[in-house]
């Protein structure tokens, strides 16, 4: 004897394609929102320096503003001292430790741009 099976209840098919729809979006949101955070959010590292017997170590929870303030000073005191050794220099010594002087410059530049369109937190 056969049992006799009611039909399914009629499922709204514009309903069930707008909460797939729905997911979808959520899951491509949550996507997007984690790559941007990848490589526009980067968490500090605890420790730079592979080598543990190093002297000099950066302290982990130093901005960004305050390293490159840094490292922009860092080039002008190189740019003064390769400066004063180039004019006491002849010939090609000299031509050399200008190249040096123009590169230190040229990196100075660069870092004091970064320092000016730094967003400061």
């Amino acid at each position: 004897m056969a049992k006799v099976t009611p039909n399914p209840p009629a499922v709204d098919d514009t309903t069930s394609r707008a909460h797939a729809q729905s997911a979808r979006n959520k899951k491509l949101d949550d996507a997007a929102t984690r790559a941007l955070d990848f490589y526009l959010k980067p968490k500090a590292k605890d420790e730079t320096s592979d080598n543990p017997n190093s002297i000099f170590r950066i302290a982990s929870d130093v901005d960004s503003e305050c390293l490159l303030a840094s490292l922009s000073e860092n080039l002008a005191s190189a740019n003064a001292m390769i400066s004063d050794l180039a004019f006491d220099l002849e010939g090609s010594r000299r031509h050399v430790a200008l190249g040096i002087q123009q590169v230190i410059e040229l990196s100075e530049l660069l870092a004091n741009r970064v320092l000016d369109i730094v967003e400061v937190r």
